[in-house]
């Protein structure tokens, strides 16, 4: 057998293309064509809270050289989205090339207290992938130091993954302590947009900004976005340092670099939800040799590719059980949507899925009832939000800037982003549009069954069928669960019929499974009086053998004025030793406002509880009641 050079091999296997190899494909060793070429090393620059505004995706306002060069000297990718457009998903999903949401790793932070979420045996880090394969791990470099420790050698950069997992999955901080001639696959974490105070060469002026139409031109909100294109050039500075350090190393021509950020700017409709300002992303990867130089990709691009491409690139087999898929290779196919979630982020219960092709977005929320701008410490600490509070309270903001702080959202979300790339005017109603809704509505319920979509099973049942099945992974691979997403569905659509679908949401209330009883007794609270002849089955359920259920019946009877009967539940329930369940009785007393207010005292002795977003809802509802008291409402 006549052996290829480098080049004809790269040519005859199509990998110079935008070509895509399904994840259960054997990857192709891309070193055995007797070239005798090295493994090549793998670095990810990962930036925090950062869009794309970059001179290469089209930033006129900045400049930024580096990250410019490095896309001509490879790939740019246009059309880059998160799985989910927060840290420690988004993350999870990326070093694992899954989605959160089949892992269980969906709700931001949440392995954080005593309760921990475990992965399933077979469901690895990459890192391990590539320590199998002989590489050297790192994660942090001199250049990802924290402001905490700014002379440590020692620290590992930032992981935030949403697990637990085993510590020596990197072998240290940095590549320089690799053997020599071996690979390294390394992470450098860059803090982006996290940083809106920093210095550089030439500052960006606030009377320079120019600030998409939802948000309104006021000078906090200027000087915010003025900073924050600080933080992208110093985040530009960074990586032109790396690369300089590559090429001091003599390592450049053998180091594929895949340069990344892992959500959108921490703006009010940014991070944390699935506008495009939150999850379109930049990506770039560059591989000296083998990807052309001004390559331009416009297919869609989910981050959880990232994973299975480094593997492919590596020459290291792309498991099975890998939901992302190399972005380069032989039987690449583009993909015709993109898939995109938010859940519960810190102490703020959320459930909003999002579904993008090239033409439309269709977002789908599973909580209506609850505004966009529903109360969260981390948001709300910031001085843009609290300055959109209060222009909304004086009535300044125009209706598309105001939207954010209405009671209640529409169900379901249409964008055409070809002609409304801002996502302003909703098409779900439109006539003309209805073929599409439909598609796109099909596409999503059809996403959540495939993957096992954990985002619609209430947390404190989560939480105990985690145990009953050691994994969070498993649950909806049991055989009576097999139906249980498309259960749920049925309820949640039931809710949404008003008080027509009372008498199914009642008899719902019999199912065995708690999530379904769970999700019934919410869309009977969110109906409120209209409900009440419920109230007997709400009243039965504050006994029900599930936590759970529980707290939700008990807020639905609230919401009905029967907060006599369900208050000494949620009183109870605020006690409860999983910390989970405190969460959301504390959940449910900030949801019914001053009919809570019998409830001060033990919210009081809830600020502090061991569990921090219990303190959040806690502290910030005691001081609502008590303004509440002194003005005597």
């Amino acid at each position: 057998m006549v052996k290829k050079t480098r080049r004809e091999f790269l040519k005859t296997t199509g990998l110079g293309a935008a070509l895509l190899i399904p994840g259960c494909t054997r990857a192709a060793n891309l070193f055995a064509g007797g070239t005798g070429k090295a493994k090549p090393n793998i670095l990810w620059i990962c930036g925090e809270d950062m869009s794309c505004n970059w001179g290469c995706y089209g930033e006129t306002t900045i400049r930024t050289p580096n990250v410019d060069r490095l896309a001509g000297e490879g790939a740019l990718f246009k059309r880059a989205f998160v799985t989910c457009p927060v840290c420690s998903p988004s993350r999870s999903a990326v070093i694992t090339g899954m989605y959160q949401t089949t892992i269980g790793a969906h709700h931001h932070r949440s392995s954080r207290g005593e309760n921990k979420i475990y992965l399933p045996k077979h469901v690895k880090l990459l890192p391990e992938y590539f320590k199998e394969a002989g590489y050297f791990t790192s994660n942090g470099g001199k250049l990802a130091r924290t402001r905490a420790f700014p002379n440590s050698d020692k620290i590992l950069g930032k992981t935030d993954y949403n697990f637990v997992r085993d510590p020596g999955i990197y072998d240290a901080n940095d590549w320089k302590d690799r053997k020599p001639g071996q690979p390294f696959f390394a992470q450098i974490q860059l803090r982006g947009g996290k940083y809106r105070s920093v210095e550089v060469p030439e500052p960006v002026e606030p009377g320079r900004v120019k600030l998409p139409p939802y948000y309104p031109d006021h000078p906090v909100l200027r000087e915010d976005w003025a900073q924050y294109l600080n933080s992208v050039i110093n985040l530009d500075i960074q990586v032109g340092q790396i690369l300089q350090r590559l090429e001091d190393e003599g390592v450049a021509d053998n180091t594929i670099v895949i340069l990344w950020t892992d959500h959108g700017i921490s703006h009010v409709r940014g991070k944390q939800f699935l506008y495009d300002e939150g999850m379109h992303v930049p990506l770039i990867m560059r591989w000296p040799g083998v990807i052309k130089p001004g390559t331009v990709r416009n297919d869609l691009v989910s981050q959880i590719d990232i994973a299975a491409t480094s593997l492919y690139m590596a020459g290291i087999d792309v498991p099975v059980h890998i939901e992302g898929r190399p972005l380069f290779g032989p039987d690449y196919k583009p993909r015709d949507y993109i898939i995109a979630a938010r859940d519960r982020c810190d102490e703020t219960l959320e459930c909003i899925r999002c579904v993008r092709d090239r033409h439309y977005k269709y977002i789908r929320n599973y909580y209506p009832n609850r505004s966009h701008a529903q109360p969260n410490q981390y948001k709300d600490g910031k001085l843009i939000m609290q300055t959109m509070r209060r222009l909304f309270a004086e009535g300044k903001l125009k209706a598309i800037q105001a939207r954010v702080f209405a009671p209640t959202r529409p169900v379901e979300e249409l964008y055409d982003l070809q002609n409304d790339p801002h996502e302003i005017r909703n098409l779900a109603d439109s006539p003309k549009h209805q073929d599409t809704l439909k598609r796109l509505r099909g596409v999503l319920v059809k996403w959540m069954s495939e993957t096992k979509d954990l985002g619609l099973v209430p947390e404190p049942e989560l939480e105990e069928l985690a145990k009953k099945y050691d994994s969070r992974y498993a649950i909806l691979r049991r055989r009576e669960n097999k139906d249980l997403i498309k259960q749920i569905l049925k309820v949640i659509e039931l809710g949404e019929q008003g008080k027509m679908a009372v008498g199914k949401l009642i008899k719902a209330m019999e199912d065995k499974r708690p999530s379904v009883r769970w999700w019934a007794a919410r869309k009977l609270g969110n109906l409120g009086n209209e409900a009440k002849v419920a109230r007997d089955v709400l009243t039965g359920a504050l006994k029900d053998s599930s936590a759970g259920v529980r707290v939700a019946s008990a807020l639905a009877l609230c919401k009905m004025d029967r907060q006599d009967k369900a208050l000494p539940v949620l009183l109870s329930e605020l006690k409860n030793s999983d910390e989970v369940v405190r969460h959301y009785a504390a959940l449910a007393l900030e949801d019914i406002g001053e009919k809570a207010y019998p409830a001060l005292e033990a919210l009081k002795a809830a600020r502090d509880d061991k569990y921090d977003y219990v303190q959040r809802i806690a502290n910030r509802l005691v001081s609502v009641l008590q303004e509440t008291s002194h003005l005597g409402l």
